[in-house]
C-alpha cells in the first residue's frame, strides 16, 4: 500500500532531532509493507527566526528534496505568520502547495494520507484526499488541542478540520477525552513506541556513591529554551539538592542525534522531566530502557508506567528533590518493564487494524 504522511516536523539534514516521533510512525509503517513518502511544509522564514523555537532550527535553508533514512521527503514553502494572526493567509498558502505536492509524487499515488498535527497541515491532507478521493487521518501529539483550541485565531480551523478526518489518532487517552468533549467522534488511541535501539537498552541502575557528598548527574531531557519545558523549576530542584549537600551537575538536550541522546541517558544519575505540558513524554520511557530512573511531575500520561515515588503532583522544588533521593535509595535490581501498549509490536499491529478497517470503510 502507498502511503502519503504529512507533517509540520519532520527530522532535517541539519537539524535530525526534530520530529522523531513522526520519522518513528513513518518506520512503523514501513516495517508493515508499506511504501511511504513524506511531505514535510516548511515556513518562510529567515536565519535569524530560526532562534523562536528549537524545532525550527535548521528550516531557514532546509533543502527541497532530501532523505531520511530510506524514506524520500519534500519540503515545499508556505507562507505563516508566528502566532498565525491572520490564519487565512496560511491556509490560502497551505493549499496552494498541493499543486507542487502533485508535481513531485509524479505517477506516484497514495492510497492513504496520514497527517501528524492538525494545524495547518491538515488543510493539505485534506485537500489532497479529496483531490485523489482518499481516506486520510490526523495524528494529534499535543498542541493542537492543548494550544491550539485555547487559541481564538486556530480553535474553529482544527475542529473543522479534525470532524473532517476519516479518524482521529490521539497518543493518549488525556488527549482522546479532549476529543470526545469537542464532539469528535471518529477517533482513538495509539501510544508512540518507544524507539531505543538494542545496544542502548539496560536495566535501571542503583545509586552507589557517597550519600549526599557525591556528584550527582541530573539529565534535562529538552531545550531549556522552550517555555512548557519548565527549565527554570528544575535549575530550583538542582539547587535545592545542593543544599543538601549533593553536588549537581545538569545536562540539557538540544539537536542532538538520538545515538547521543542515548548515551547521555546511559551515563546520567536520574532525568528530571518538570514540562507544564505533555502528552506523552518520549524521553521518559527513553530514559527508563536506558537505564536511568525518572523523576517527574505527574504531566502527561507517565502516571500510567512510573512508581508512585518517582511522581510529584505539585511544582515545588523541594518535594521533586525528594522524589530524586528516593529514586537513588531504591533497588532496581529487579528491573523495570514498560507496560505493552508502548512496544514497537503493540503499536505495529495497532496501525496495522487501523489500515485494515480504513480501507474496509471506503
Amino acid at each position: 500500500m502507498r502511503i502519503l504522511v504529512v507533517s509540520l516536523v519532520y527530522p532535517l539534514p541539519t537539524n535530525v532531532a526534530r520530529g522523531t516521533f513522526v520519522s518513528d510512525n513513518a518506520a512503523v509503517l514501513t516495517s508493515l509493507g508499506h511504501e511511504v513518502k513524506v511531505i514535510n511544509p516548511l515556513p518562510r522564514m529567515l536565519k535569524y527566526q530560526e532562534s523562536r523555537r528549537s524545532t525550527l532550527t535548521g528550516v531557514a535553508k532546509a533543502p527541497t528534496n532530501f532523505e531520511h533514512g530510506e524514506v524520500s521527503v519534500f519540503a515545499p514553502r508556505f507562507w505563516g505568520l508566528p502566532g498565525h494572526p491572520y490564519p487565512s493567509l496560511t491556509i490560502r498558502s497551505m493549499r496552494k502547495i498541493s499543486k507542487s505536492v502533485t508535481k513531485w509524487l509524479s505517477d506516484w499515488r497514495p492510497e492513504l494520507i496520514v497527517c501528524h498535527t492538525i494545524w495547518p497541515v491538515s488543510e493539505l491532507a485534506n485537500r489532497l484526499a479529496k483531490q485523489w478521493q482518499i481516506p486520510w487521518v490526523a495524528v494529534v501529539h499535543g498542541h493542537d488541542f492543548d494550544v491550539g483550541l485555547q487559541d481564538k485565531n486556530t480553535s474553529n480551523h482544527i475542529l473543522r478540520l479534525a470532524k473532517q478526518a476519516d479518524q482521529i489518532i490521539t497518543v493518549s487517552q488525556r488527549l482522546a477525552d479532549v476529543a470526545k468533549d469537542c464532539g469528535i467522534t471518529n477517533h482513538s488511541v495509539i501510544k508512540c513506541h518507544t524507539a531505543v535501539e538494542e545496544e542502548w537498552q539496560t536495566k535501571p541502575k542503583n545509586w552507589r556513591g557517597r550519600w549526599r557528598k557525591e556528584k550527582l548527574d541530573i539529565l534535562f531531557p529538552a531545550d531549556p529554551r522552550r517555555p512548557e519545558k519548565n527549565h527554570y523549576l528544575a535549575l530550583q530542584t538542582c539547587e535545592e539538592l545542593e543544599t543538601r549537600g549533593w553536588i549537581v551537575g545538569v545536562t540539557t538536550l538540544r539537536q542532538q542525534p538520538r545515538t547521543i541522546v542515548w548515551d547521555r541517558m546511559l551515563v546520567a544519575n536520574v532525568t528530571l522531566i518538570t514540562s507544564n505540558r505533555e502528552a506523552s513524554p518520549l524521553v521518559a520511557r527513553e530514559s527508563l530502557i536506558c537505564g536511568t530512573p525518572v523523576v517527574s511531575v505527574d504531566v502527561g500520561d507517565v502516571g500510567n508506567y512510573l512508581p508512585e515515588f518517582c511522581l510529584v503532583a505539585e511544582y515545588e522544588p523541594k518535594k521533586l528533590a525528594d522524589a530524586i533521593e528516593s529514586v537513588l535509595k531504591h533497588d532496581w535490581q529487579e528491573g523495570f518493564e514498560l507496560p505493552e501498549e508502548y512496544s514497537f509490536a503493540y503499536v505495529k499491529n495497532q496501525w496495522q487494524s487501523l489500515i485494515s478497517n480504513l480501507l474496509e470503510q471506503t
